[in-house]
């Protein structure tokens, strides 16, 4: 991972060159968050929404980070860089212990990371996988622990598969790293927010664009047999943009490919974030 440009805690020097301590709360607990910032045409998507959401995460851990420094680390990295489209991958830990303990010093000093790579924003069609949400209770805070997610999108990658798509008592929740939308009915429609479900900056940016175009919209509650049934499925991330579903395994569906209302959400979204690219 040569040629990366990155910062650890203030200074900015090649990915190869970064030594963490094993003794990191990163490393021993995940106590840590992250965000990652996309950029487009040296553009960089809602910025302030993202560093917003970093704040959130750092204050539902109690963690005291300097996020005006933080931000002023992504957007040297960005501009550094000299790349067009990338992404900034940014992780905020409560620090070192002197020894690895669950209950955490008052005086630990917050560590900081991040680095910058070149990105390229192409609509994709994904094949997933539905299971069970085995992750933690607070998955609207955008924490580092993410062990659930892992073993859930592995299994999917073993079934030769992209994504997947969880739910809880057979309620949806999300994919293993992005929201969920389908179109049942002719009306769009994704699942509440809750605390089993991460407030991606993608999903925001999409629904303020829905509804400015007035297209039948909702969000709400919905079981896992809405899927079967959806005429069209995407899901949305800050690197996914918006990727058709184009087959759900194990399941008979009927997904349209390049559904109407798909493409007009597609369009109104790269048009107001992607330049019409």
């Amino acid at each position: 991972m040569e040629n990366i440009c990155a910062v650890f805690n203030g200074e900015f020097k090649d990915i190869s060159e970064i030594k963490i301590s094993p003794l990191s709360r990163a490393y021993t607990f995940s106590d840590s968050v992250y965000e990652v910032i996309p950029f487009y045409n040296e553009s960089i998507i809602a910025f302030d929404k993202h560093i917003k959401r970093l704040k959130r995460s750092c204050s539902s851990l109690n963690i005291e980070a300097d996020i005006e420094k933080s931000s002023k680390e992504i957007l040297d990295l960005i501009s550094s860089s000299n790349l067009q489209n990338g992404y900034v991958y940014y992780q905020i830990s409560r620090g070192v212990d002197n020894l690895r303990s669950h209950m955490y010093s008052d005086d630990l000093e917050v560590e900081s990371f991040g680095y910058v790579v070149e990105h390229s924003f192409e609509s994709k069609n994904l094949k997933v996988l539905i299971c069970d949400d085995i992750r933690w209770k607070r998955c609207d805070i955008k924490s580092t622990s993410l062990l659930g997610n892992v073993m859930n999108m592995n299994n999917a990658k073993n079934k030769k598969c992209d994504e997947i798509i969880m739910h809880k008592n057979n309620e949806i929740t999300e994919g293993g790293a992005s929201n969920v939308f389908f179109v049942m009915n002719k009306k769009i429609c994704t699942p509440s927010l809750s605390s089993n479900i991460l407030p991606g900056i993608t999903r925001e940016l999409l629904i303020k664009e829905i509804k400015k175009n007035g297209m039948l919209f909702e969000e709400g509650r919905y079981p896992v047999e809405n899927l079967l049934g959806a005429e069209s499925i995407w899901l949305t991330s800050s690197t996914k943009g918006l990727a058709q579903v184009n087959e759900i395994i194990d399941q008979e569906n009927k997904i349209e490919l390049d559904n109407e209302i798909f493409k007009k959400c597609e369009r109104i979204f790269k048009d107001a974030f992607l330049g019409g690219g």
